[in-house]
């Protein structure tokens, strides 16, 4: 708002007209401002305003002490209205979005070590599923910041200008959320609407490409999208039951095909790309492409740039015991290719054969996470690799000794002078082709995905009802988001969660692991305490012992401990597990069906 400050103070009080002009005529750098984008934001204001009188609905409910039904409803049809504008405020409006519908657990300030309240939708369905006038002052609270939320989506968007790319983006981002986090009932974990709410959110998208569209994709792609989308609005209304939908032909059949029709559509809309490294490919026609993911989207600097050639030489070193002090262990020694780079045993071996504190965690997909290791120590993998070759349990070599060698061996300091241009390898560098060889190792060619990409016959019966169970009543997919199957959020994949299991020292589930964790850097940090970071589950049936802990033998015992509730089903007291603690209700049958789809999620 600087740019405003030339005008006097005589005209303030017209600041709120001018600034709506001034920002209304604004040239965008990637594509004008246009009636037609006009009309896209006056939906979206529309939407809210509808938006805002239904929350004052909901308080005037609450405040009156209406039954359970009521409130229940009216909040539906609220969580509804959101969902029509849930792919705009979502992509321009981040920040408000997460305290909007986001999940019902403290947000963190790593920096600060400190928690702020969660609010919004999901905090609501906590206080409404069931409904008690108990709840009454604390849901009128959350009401009016949902509010104040609302007014936020008003004002910005009132301000702010968006062009085609932008708008497309955005929409083909929503069916990419839908296709994970909607698809898995993310958002109304509780009430489990989900399904009843996905057609409206994918009925806003194709209102918003027809807004948006212009001759050249009315009679052609966005023709095929309208059709597309119909088909799953009409099957979606058909089965509202999370239990019993089919997932597992609902996602190839219908989900992946509009988000490959809109690749369609942006081609012949001439809508180019927007100009921002992301995790998902803007050329990727669904979630399961090859090369649908862009490693670079995880590096620390443009510098570190994943490449072949970068993979190919930290290979060579990954295998080479000149990173260890005594050159006795390598990277390979406790991360075993077969293993799916784990070492098979229930806790790392020290250099002195002693048993440290964890588990040996996959390297498989590592790549495609915000942090490493267990506790989320480190961000990235450059810091990873550091950490472990510098710790004196694990290899306890020096970085400054083994560049030494490596700038006096023949094998490799040509190599790294190709590759980085300077006269000698640098301990960034050593760092950079480690963990470009790491992010090499996510292949994304398991059974699951041929299916996904049109395999019919790439998985078993077993496996496909293996699936729509890990989806729909096994609530997996819940933490272990679709397609990378651990806890980097989708569409955006900035984030990586961490969860409070509860988890017990073995799978006897008898007493509790005191491990803090990642609350062991953020002491003060109560939700922290206890939690770790969620693995893929890619591979996972080669990793086997399970947990941080590595307590668990089996794949029978992790969902055994979770069909019960985790940590506090078995009478833990976890006041901040982030694990619901109500039984899953999962037959022995079902859990093995489960396990049956997991080992369809092995690469090949």
């Amino acid at each position: 708002m600087k740019i405003f400050s030339k005008y006097p103070v005589l005209f303030a009080v017209f600041t709120a007209a001018v600034l709506f002009i001034l920002f209304q005529c604004k040239t965008d750098k990637h594509q004008p401002i246009n009636e037609d984008l006009g009309t896209v934001k006056n939906e979206i204001s529309k939407t809210n305003t509808a938006f805002e009188k239904q929350i004052n609905e909901l308080m005037a409910l609450v405040s009156r002490n209406a039954d359970e039904k009521a409130i229940q409803t009216k909040f539906e049809e609220l969580r509804i209205t959101y969902k029509k504008m849930e792919w705009a405020v979502e992509y321009f409006l981040p920040n408000s979005a997460r305290f909007i519908n986001g999940p019902a657990l403290p947000e963190i300030e790593m920096d600060e070590h400190t928690e702020l309240e969660p609010e919004g939708l999901q905090v609501l369905e906590e206080l409404f599923y069931p409904y008690t006038p108990e709840n009454k002052d604390e849901a009128v609270r959350y009401l009016k910041k949902l509010i104040n939320k609302s007014n936020t989506i008003k004002t910005n968007f009132q301000a702010i200008t968006i062009s085609k790319d932008q708008i497309f983006d955005a929409a083909r981002q929503e069916i990419f959320r839908i296709s994970s986090l909607g698809i898995s009932g993310f958002d109304t974990p509780v009430s489990g609407t989900f399904l009843k709410e996905m057609p409206y959110s994918l009925e806003a998208v194709q209102l918003t490409l027809q807004q948006i569209s212009t001759e050249k994709s009315k009679e052609k792609a966005l023709k095929d999208i309208n059709s597309a989308i119909g088909a799953a609005v009409n099957v979606l209304k058909k089965n509202t039951d999370r239990n019993t939908f089919d997932y597992v032909n609902f996602i190839p059949g219908h989900l992946n095909k509009i988000t490959s029709l809109l690749l369609e559509f942006k081609k012949q809309e001439a809508i180019p790309d927007i100009e921002v490294t992301s995790a998902l490919s803007k050329s990727a026609a669904t979630f399961f492409s090859k090369n649908a993911f862009n490693p670079n989207a995880f590096v620390p600097g443009k510098e570190f740039a994943f490449s072949d050639e970068k993979a190919a030489l930290g290979k060579k070193l990954f295998n080479d015991k000149i990173l260890s002090n005594n050159n006795t262990r390598s990277c390979a020694t406790c991360h075993i290719p077969e293993k799916a780079f784990t070492d098979g045993l229930a806790k790392s071996m020290s250099l002195e054969n002693a048993e440290l504190l964890r588990n040996t965690p996959s390297l498989n997909y590592a790549g495609f996470q915000h942090g490493q290791f267990w506790d989320m120590r480190k961000d990235d993998l450059e810091g990873q690799s550091s950490d472990v070759i510098s710790n004196k349990e694990e290899m306890h070599g020096d970085l400054n000794i083994i560049l030494g060698k490596i700038n006096q061996n023949p094998d490799y300091l040509p190599e790294f002078k190709k590759i980085y241009r300077t006269s000698k390898a640098e301990t960034w560098q050593l760092q950079n082709v480690l963990a470009s060889y790491i992010r090499s190792l996510a292949k994304f060619n398991s059974n699951f995905d041929e299916y996904m990409r049109g395999n019919r016959s790439a998985m078993t019966e077993n496996q496909k009802q293996g699936f729509n169970l890990f989806v729909g009543k096994a609530q997996c997919a819940l933490c272990h988001f679709i397609p990378l199957f651990n806890g980097t959020v989708p569409p955006n994949f900035k984030k990586t969660e961490q969860e409070v299991l509860g988890t017990a020292v073995n799978g006897n589930n008898q007493s509790f692991d005191q491990d803090l964790g990642r609350g062991k850097f953020h002491q003060t940090v109560e939700a922290l305490q206890h939690s770790f970071k969620t693995p893929t589950l890619r591979n996972i049936s080669k990793t086997a012992p399970y947990m941080h802990n590595g307590g668990y033998k089996t794949l029978k015992e992790i969902m055994n401990f979770y069909n019960k509730g985790g940590g506090k089903g078995f009478g833990f007291k976890v006041e901040n597990q982030t694990l619901s603690d109500t039984p899953l209700q999962l037959s022995d049958q079902e859990m093995d069906l489960v396990i049956d789809f997991m080992g369809a999620l092995n690469d090949r």
